[in-house]
């Protein structure tokens, strides 16, 4: 893991900030896994890097690859956080809203799921035309 800037200048390195874990608690996390803070709960006792999730989380929920974006830390890293802050309460988190998917020539939702096998050859057929 690459060290990364404070804003005072100084590097710390991410196994600095995981208290030298690599590996969530939970392996239920990915990048579109929507955080949403708890905010009847003391930040007291958190790290600088727990506190600002928290400060960005308790005003609306946020996916893990924005809060890390905004962290600027690793996906890593930022799991292994989240994994704590859910242990303790702090976070809750929910699967993303599944999206409307709008027919290729940009009319209303289509009534039913379009198969993968369908959606590759759209793509393939986008392809060709281009080339």
């Amino acid at each position: 893991m690459t060290p990364r800037p404070r804003p005072e200048g100084r590097l710390v390195r991410s196994y600095v900030v995981t208290d030298g874990r690599a590996h969530p608690t939970r392996n239920t996390l990915d990048l579109v896994t929507l955080l949403i803070g708890a905010t009847d709960l003391s930040l007291s006792g958190l790290n600088p890097e727990k506190r600002r999730m928290m400060e960005l989380c308790r005003h609306g929920a946020l996916s893990l690859a924005e809060v890390a974006g905004h962290l600027r830390l690793p996906v890593s890293v930022t799991k292994v956080l989240v994994a704590d802050l859910m242990d303790s309460g702090h976070i809750v988190t929910r699967a993303p809203a599944p999206t409307i998917e709008w027919t290729h020539a940009g009319g209303p939702p289509s009534a039913a799921r379009p198969s993968d096998a369908r959606i590759l050859q759209e793509v393939l057929d986008g392809l060709r035309a281009r080339l």
